[in-house]
């Protein structure tokens, strides 16, 4: 059986952009899940259809076989994971669905009561249906009421005759929830993201809690942050070091162009204003500090060591004239002194 064509199954053209293709999996992977299509095999296989061909053409390597060779430039499992089961799929893209957490779901077969289907629910006779016991007391310094969940029904003012076999009467189970998630810009590690009633389902029918997504930040393979700047390194080489030169560097937002003045020393920092992270909850954004650092050869060819040599004997190029005009700017700071 031929495999549909990778465009095709996401549905996007053949010039699509990389966040085109990411928003159209996204789009179809969101539709055919599985925990929104349980027991449907259908839509598990254009689940991994529609994996498959992310896979593929979200790889820049990968696609680029698949245009010119079709899938035989990506068959034989050197270039592509078989998934096995929608688990693998989660694992690899569980960013792209949002977030997977444990958490105590409704109970299907009682919907949350917690009594068996086609079974009576009655209000509980120690506390008339309130789930409260309210005890009076009374002292020299006044009259005190005690209120405490009542033991009989469990605060909830119900007595179920005959609890749900799924639940044992609790009207909830252990699930597991899929949300989707916005992260605002400038979020770091530490923040937390409050998800409104997306918490544990509350007990026989009560409401449900929150659910708190903390954010961890991963480290980033070029940049280093610190709070709202993006610090990051370029190697120059001497040339461009010691004569100036216009160079690009990498920033979160593609590439820029910076310029190195001539006679730039190793450790240098340059300033990129306004292209570092979004201040979160702020208008205006970090910058960029760009470090050089300056390419020393470790193999050099027969002419290029003479020519260095070459260098070495000039004023500018020798250690020992520097050094010397070191000492003689601290012999006559020395004197200016004594």
């Amino acid at each position: 059986m031929s495999k549909q064509d990778y465009y095709e199954t996401l549905g996007v053209d053949k010039a699509a952009s990389n966040d085109e293709v990411k928003s159209a999996y996204r789009k179809l992977a969101m539709q055919h899940h599985p925990d929104r299509n349980p027991d449907n095999k259908e839509s598990e296989e254009k689940f991994k259809e529609a994996t498959e061909a992310y896979e593929v053409l979200s790889d820049a390597n990968k696609r680029a076989r698949y245009d010119q060779y079709g899938h035989q430039g990506i068959r034989g499992g050197q270039d592509f994971h078989q998934y096995q089961n929608v688990n693998d799929i989660f694992s690899a893209f569980g960013d792209m669905f949002g977030i997977s957490h444990d958490r105590m779901v409704v109970c299907e077969p009682c919907n949350g009561k917690g009594a068996k289907p086609g079974s009576g629910i009655s209000a509980c006779t120690s506390c008339n249906g309130t789930g409260e016991i309210r005890q009076v007391s009374r002292s020299v310094f006044g009259q005190f009421v005690n209120i405490a969940p009542c033991a009989s029904c469990g605060g909830t003012g119900q007595i179920i005759k005959e609890p749900c076999a799924s639940c044992g009467g609790e009207g909830r189970v252990k699930g597991k929830s899929i949300e989707e998630l916005t992260i605002p810009s400038g979020v770091s590690t530490g923040n937390f993201i409050p998800l409104r009633g997306k918490g544990n389902a509350g007990r026989r029918g009560g409401p449900p809690g929150d659910a708190n997504v903390i954010l961890e930040e991963l480290e980033h393979e070029h940049f280093i942050r610190q709070d709202d700047d993006i610090i990051s390194e370029l190697v120059v080489s001497f040339p461009e070091a010691a004569l100036g030169a216009e160079v690009e560097v990498q920033t979160i937002n593609g590439f820029a162009e910076i310029e190195i003045k001539p006679g730039t020393q190793p450790g240098t920092e340059i300033r990129l204003r306004n292209h570092g992270i979004q201040h979160l909850n702020e208008k205006g954004r970090g910058d960029q500090i760009v470090r050089i650092n300056v390419h020393i050869p470790t193999s050099l060819s027969s002419k290029e060591k003479t020519l260095i040599k070459d260098l070495s004997e000039s004023e500018n190029f020798n250690a020992s004239t520097m050094n010397k005009k070191g000492k003689d700017f601290f012999d006559r700071v020395k004197e200016a002194f004594s």
